[in-house]
């Protein structure tokens, strides 16, 4: 399975050191106290390693937003029905949806993806890599078979690869599906041992009586189908999503092309984690965005070593917290290329102790 998508994607190499320890150098030259910037300097060498230069740039700018439907949506976990999948596909594609805002303000075009939606959807923009018409009630069995969870990575990974062929220079990870915080949170507890009382959140705004039933479907899909926290393509077919596995894709395509992949919030939080645990090398390219107020979010961060940027309450999804990030990846990338080193402007630096 991790050779099928090695196959496809490449093999990932690690961040360049050398470039990394110049954007430290070229950091420590520029007019301002070291480390003054905070996480911005650490962002800055950390775009420097992963784009093989001190002085990082980012042209053309991509959100892939992948869409898919899910059967656990029969069991009553969101708030809003499963029609909103398609009818939403519809306001992406036309432009109207805040990602498509935020991402006209950012200078980034954005991709939808139809990976699974229950339904025939036709627009001149759709990027149509349709596995399956929706997953199964993963509260009742697998929610779809391994080969499916497979054919979604891997149509992830080409996504990726197409874009990158195509220019762009720094991937966004973005998605529409309702029910899938539902896959995402039993993605959490299935591949790091963490209980549903603490991975399910809200979604888009549950009551607290149907939260407490959308836990208990999380604790019955998890006992259904036993995923094995050792194989993810195992989790991902058994309590994942389509969406979720295209992303995981998408992730591990970016890595192995060398581009940094922006992470958004907890779904995208979700493909991260798969991303890990199929090649744990690939966390060197992702970037936090930011913090969702869905709960768990934070605990998959943590789980994947990352920190993010922004924490605004964002709980839409969509890639608009990944988008929000790109402003303060372009600062970054001004800040290496315009600021004055101490040198060129004429002002002394800070005398060593």
């Amino acid at each position: 399975m991790i050779s099928a998508i090695e196959e496809v994607s490449g093999p990932i190499a690690p961040p360049d050191e050398q470039a990394a320890l110049r954007a430290v150098l070229r950091l420590n030259s520029l007019t301002k106290p070291p480390g003054s910037l905070g996480q911005l300097e650490e962002l800055a060498v950390r775009l420097a390693g992963i784009s093989k230069t001190e002085q990082p740039g980012y042209g053309t700018r991509t959100v892939v937003v992948m869409a898919a439907d899910h059967g656990v949506c029969c069991e009553g976990v969101s708030a809003f029905p499963q029609e909103v999948t398609v009818q939403m596909a519809y306001n992406f594609l036309s432009g109207g949806a805040a990602v498509n805002v935020l991402a006209r303000q950012a200078g980034a075009n954005v991709q939808f993806v139809d990976i699974g939606i229950n339904a025939e959807l036709e627009h001149p923009e759709l990027i149509n890599r349709k596995v399956r018409r929706g997953t199964d009630n993963m509260a009742a069995g697998p929610a779809m078979s391994r080969e499916e969870a497979l054919e979604a990575v891997l149509a992830g990974v080409r996504v990726a690869q197409e874009a990158v062929k195509s220019g762009t220079e720094i991937l966004i990870t973005g998605e529409m599906g309702i029910g899938n915080t539902t896959a995402s949170a039993a993605i959490l507890c299935a591949l790091e041992g963490i209980s549903p009382e603490v991975a399910v959140g809200r979604g888009t705004g549950i009551n607290d009586e149907r939260l407490l039933h959308k836990i208990e479907v999380v604790e019955r899909a998890l006992r259904v189908n036993s995923p094995n926290p050792a194989d993810p393509m195992d989790v991902l077919a058994k309590v994942g999503g389509l969406e979720i596995a295209g992303l995981a894709g998408l992730i591990l395509g970016a890595a192995a092309a060398g581009v940094p992949v922006i992470l958004d919030g907890f779904i995208s939080g979700a493909a991260a984690l798969v991303a890990k645990a199929i090649a744990p090398e690939s966390t060197a390219y992702m970037i936090a965005s930011h913090v969702s107020n869905e709960q768990g979010h934070k605990l998959m961060l943590e789980c994947l070593g990352l920190e993010a940027l922004l924490d605004l309450g964002l709980r839409l999804g969509e890639g608009t917290g990944g988008v929000l990030c790109l402003h303060l990846i372009e600062a970054v990338s001004r800040i290496m290329t315009e600021m004055a080193t101490f040198e060129s402007a004429g002002v002394s630096g800070a005398e060593g102790k």
